[in-house]
């Protein structure tokens, strides 16, 4: 089947709308005609230092194109990073700048970039590890922000690299089969390079289809939407993850502009709202609880200095939002809408609901629930727990990993398809159960207990501002349920159990409940279980320490006595 290629799409809607603003940040506008312009610069830049294509082994494994690191935070460079890369038939690929040494040397040394763009505060990290590559980058760029940080020996100044490059385009032709790397997020296990094409990118999580959900494959047809499109989309989470990026070009395969909040470093609710009502945004692009319990915080009953009139939907993905929190936001805002799209890097988008029940999903296309042997697709109604799975529009593999890339990507009859880890149910009106993934799945008396389940119902608990749900080794129980939670007001064991109870089995009922005021989240706004279970780990020996100094207390006591 023909497909298209990001840069050729984008180059296409600039010449049909080049005045119209395409990429916003604080006081930097910039049209869809200078992005092009930019970005076909950047791409000169590349490949003046020799960076593009490779002849050799094509397994769905291996790739054949120089790579280029994002080590950025949200900003233009990013996205014209991306673009460029696409321009130049150079892979890109992201880098999570909350990383330290070890966690980038490994990532580097994995991905082996031919280039890296960088912010100026990441200059020192970077410096660090740059020797323990077993391959030098051939081309360093580096980006100036508020740190002032010099660049690396023999780095180029970002604008002044572009400054000095043409505007003209290359010769080379993007194609649909270049593929576009997304690193998995670190939640659980060594993060994970997914390669894509570009193609299948464009028709699956970029959402390059039509309304039956069937492909479009041609450049005019998929030029058309953007010509009379007002879209302007507001991406809160980080770049460097699927959710974000994803977002951002799903809004330029549109025809959208794409705005950055001002601040980049963290989330800032009232910064982000700000922003959303000064550039009268019209979609905002968030992650779960960790994202929308600020919103709705800085939100309050509606009546503040904000003009959201514009906002006329919510995009969650990546986690799940409370239906206490999704109630104040509705709220608060009546005529915006809340979408939840689920998926994962693997995969892109399988499912997605509206509204603030805690309903079954609806299935996009290619969504299917296999057996839990993965030997059959299940048909509507089966009553069997099985796996979340997406076919056609699909990654490759796994990047250098031929043993995870056949466990994950498979083959049922004819079909190809990738199953990253969710359990689902598929009910008999064809909407989708989705129970968890398996990574996270807790088994406690002979029963199996999905965390996120357990986690859902607590984040509903008046005074919980978040928790997260461990499995910890117990003699009677195999595993007991232990759940950390971050309160926002006082609640004792009781009552924190009472209020679970109504909504959850009794072998579901955490066991203990853990305080903390550590954030329970990574930059993404997803789960941070290596925070939980450390703070679960280091109660179990504080226990611990304690009965055995009780023991030998009870043991010192008797031998006194006798």
């Amino acid at each position: 089947m023909r497909q298209l290629d990001l840069a050729g799409l984008h180059e296409a809607i600039a010449a049909a709308v080049p005045d119209r603003e395409c990429l916003v940040w604080r006081d930097r506008r910039l049209t869809w005609h200078e992005v092009t312009e930019r970005t076909r610069r950047l791409a000169r830049v590349l490949h003046a230092h020799g960076l593009g294509t490779r002849s050799g082994s094509r397994q769905p494994w291996t790739s054949a194109h120089d790579h280029l690191a994002l080590y950025l935070h949200n900003g233009p460079e990013y996205l014209e990073g991306l673009l460029a890369a696409h321009k130049a038939r150079v892979a890109p690929f992201n880098v999570n700048y909350r990383y330290v040494d070890d966690e980038l040397a490994y990532l580097f040394g994995d991905a082996r970039p031919a280039a890296i763009i960088y912010h100026a505060r990441f200059a020192e990290p970077l410096s660090r590890i740059l020797d323990r590559l077993e391959r030098s980058p051939l081309l360093l760029l580096h980006v100036a922000d508020e740190s002032g940080a010099q660049p690396l020996p023999g780095a180029l100044d970002y604008e002044a690299a572009l400054a000095a490059a043409s505007t003209e385009p290359l010769d080379v032709r993007p194609s649909a089969h270049d593929l576009h790397i997304l690193y998995t997020g670190g939640t659980t296990g060594m993060p994970k390079g997914v390669l894509w094409r570009i193609g299948d990118l464009l028709n699956g999580p970029l959402g390059l289809r039509r309304r039956d959900g069937t492909p479009i494959t041609d450049l005019a047809e998929a030029v058309e939407p953007a010509l009379a499109a007002r879209h302007r989309v507001l991406i809160a989470p980080p770049l460097m993850h699927g959710t974000g990026t994803w977002s951002a070009l799903g809004g330029w395969r549109s025809g959208a502009t794409v705005v950055i909040p001002d601040r980049v470093d963290r989330l800032d609710a009232g910064n982000l709202l700000s922003v959303a009502s000064r550039e009268r945004v019209t979609r905002l692009t968030i992650v779960g609880d960790a994202f929308a319990r600020p919103i709705a915080d800085e939100l309050g009953d509606g009546s503040g200095s904000y003009d959201l009139s514009e906002l006329r939907q919510i995009l969650n993905s990546g986690a799940s939002i409370s239906p206490q929190v999704k109630q104040r936001l509705l709220a608060a805002l009546p005529t915006m809408r809340i979408t939840d799209v689920l998926g994962s890097s693997e995969s892109g988008f399988q499912v997605a609901r509206q509204g603030a029940e805690d309903l079954p999903f609806t299935a996009a296309p290619g969504t299917a629930v296999l057996s839990a042997d993965r030997t059959r697709v299940l048909t509507p109604g089966e009553d069997e727990l099985g796996w979340l799975a997406k076919t056609g529009a699909t990654p490759l593999g796994y990047l250098g990993d031929p043993e995870k890339t056949a466990a994950t990507f498979i083959t049922v009859g004819a079909q190809r398809f990738v199953v990253a880890g969710d359990r689902a149910r598929l009910l008999a009106d064809g909407t989708v159960e989705v129970h968890g993934r398996e990574s996270t799945t807790i088994s406690t008396g002979g029963e199996k207990v999905f965390a996120e389940e357990v986690e859902n119902v607590l984040r509903g608990v008046p005074g919980v501002a978040d928790a997260l749900v461990i499995g910890r080794p117990s003699e009677r129980w195999g595993h007991e349920i232990v759940a950390v939670v971050r309160l926002s007001a006082d609640r004792t064991e009781d009552e924190l159990r009472s209020a679970c109870a109504p909504y959850l089995a009794r072998y579901k009922l955490p066991k203990a409940f853990l305080r903390t005021d550590r954030i329970l989240r990574l930059a993404n706004g997803k789960a941070d279980y290596a925070v939980a279970q450390a703070i679960v780990a280091s109660a179990t020996n504080t226990t611990n320490a304690a009965a055995n100094a009780n023991a030998a207390a009870s043991t010192a006591t008797a031998e006194e006595t006798t």
